[in-house]
């Protein structure tokens, strides 16, 4: 049984949720992705008909074994593995075969009559209307290139001499694919053809070791042959349920993740107000600095729970500490800087996600010179994370009036940072900083300051 991992990353998860969403939304709402199928849908099938008018053949056929061929092709396709914004099929245990079974002009027509035919069961109950049913016609792009090279090599026959022939076509069906959706998403979604690299890895790889079986089936070229490769669809119809529920949990999870990190933000403000708006401030300048450092989805979503949750110890503080009107004794101040232990400890109780979190919270308050708390770590030891929160934290705070000081002004606050980069600060993150808040960062001095925060 397939275990579920204990959360998604993020982009990926993005991607899931929304093709879900899509997938789940009314049939016929003309939006930018109704369009975009449509006109995709049609374009293939004018192409592919045209293609089986005028294109040359000089391979012999059965129009029965095409039909076994179209039916196979049809039931695979129901095996569906979600992978970012669409699903991974196991379709080429029969394409594989069909590029050297069938002519190579009638491809594409015999893989739009599958993507229609595959829907059977639900036209046939009636839970799908036939026009919901012709758009994804659409994504069968990925025929035209094989039917390409199958044409201008004059349709060869599959012999053990030609593997390589077969592993040349899968990567020009590859190509011809990931050109198609990325154009398809891009117009549609706005989603990134790097976006769609990580599933169209696992696309490869799922077609590089299906075709080899499809290709044996059509070497001996009997109905019997041609249907063997599809007893492992029980197997692989299997794996893609527990896949999908493996998603599902993992989905769950992290919405109850992100839910828990939210009510947690909440409970922090209203023991506190001024600490919950102050950790929401710190939320959107700390995306924007990681922004500007180049991170990634994963990271993103990290600094985001980080920066929501860095003072969420504080609700183990007594108020009138947190409150207190003048300076902090040394017990106080004491007191209070046990604030990023306690929140580590009340999010590792959550667990997963957030113990993660609480690792990140704990060394939001170490300095760049190895000066701060709780673990005196230094430099790279401190987690980049916790670097970048550490400096949105320090600026909100000079710049908002607290209950012992006044705000002080922006211009000054910039200088607080330029002078404490290279000591409190990482350097590179002060920059950073710097450039979101309007400065062109310039020259970064290594003379101490600290700043109380």
């Amino acid at each position: 049984m397939a275990s579920a991992p204990v959360y998604l990353d993020p982009a990926e998860q993005a991607l899931i949720e929304g093709s879900r969403d899509r997938r789940a939304s009314v049939t016929g709402r003309r939006d930018r992705v109704w369009w975009t199928r449509w006109v995709a849908a049609a374009a293939f099938a004018s192409v592919a008909v045209l293609v089986a008018a005028v294109a040359p053949t000089e391979r012999a056929w059965s129009p029965w074994i095409a039909l076994l061929l179209v039916g196979a092709y049809a039931l695979a396709s129901r095996v569906e593995f979600e992978v970012g914004s669409g699903v991974v099929v196991p379709t080429e245990l029969v394409f594989a075969a069909m590029m050297f079974t069938l002519p190579a002009r009638f491809l594409p027509v015999a893989v739009a009559a599958a993507m229609v035919m595959s829907r059977a069961p639900e036209l046939a109950r009636r839970t799908e209307p036939f026009v919901s049913v012709l758009p994804g016609v659409g994504s069968g792009w990925f025929a035209l290139g094989p039917t390409a090279v199958l044409i201008a090599l004059h349709e060869p026959d599959a012999a053990s001499s030609r593997w390589p022939l077969l592993f040349l076509l899968v990567g020009v069906q590859t190509a011809t694919d990931f050109a198609s959706t990325a154009a398809r998403e891009w117009w549609s979604l706005r989603i990134r053809p790097t976006e769609l690299l990580g599933a169209m890895a696992l696309v490869i790889s799922v077609d590089t070791v299906l075709a080899p079986l499809g290709f044996l089936a059509a070497m001996s070229g009997s109905a019997p042959s041609l249907l063997a490769p599809l007893l492992l669809l029980w197997l692989l119809n299997r794996h893609a349920q527990e896949r999908k529920a493996a998603i599902d949990g993992a989905v769950e999870l992290g919405r109850a993740y992100l839910g828990t990190a939210y009510l947690l933000g909440d409970v922090v403000e209203a023991d506190d107000a001024y600490t919950g708006a102050h950790s929401r401030d710190v939320v959107e300048l700390s995306l924007a600095v990681g922004d500007k450092l180049g991170i990634g989805t994963r990271d993103r979503q990290l600094i985001e729970l980080v920066a929501l949750l860095h003072d969420v110890g504080k609700i183990r503080i007594p108020n009138e500490i947190i409150r207190k009107p003048g300076p902090l004794t040394p017990e106080e101040r004491a007191l209070i800087e046990t604030h990023t232990i306690e929140g580590e400890a009340l999010l590792n109780k959550v667990g997963g996600l957030l113990a993660e979190v609480g690792a990140v919270v704990r060394s939001c308050h170490e300095r760049w010179d190895g000066a701060g708390y709780p673990d005196a770590l230094a430099g790279e030891d401190i987690p980049f994370v916790a670097r970048i929160i550490c400096c949105t934290d320090a600026f909100n705070a000079m710049t908002t009036t607290r209950s012992y000081r006044a705000a002080r002004a922006t211009d000054d606050a910039k200088a607080e940072l330029r002078r404490c980069a290279g000591t409190q600060f990482d350097p590179r993150v002060v920059d950073a900083l710097l450039e979101v808040i309007g400065d062109e960062a310039g020259h970064t001095a290594n003379r101490h300051l600290h700043i109380e925060n």
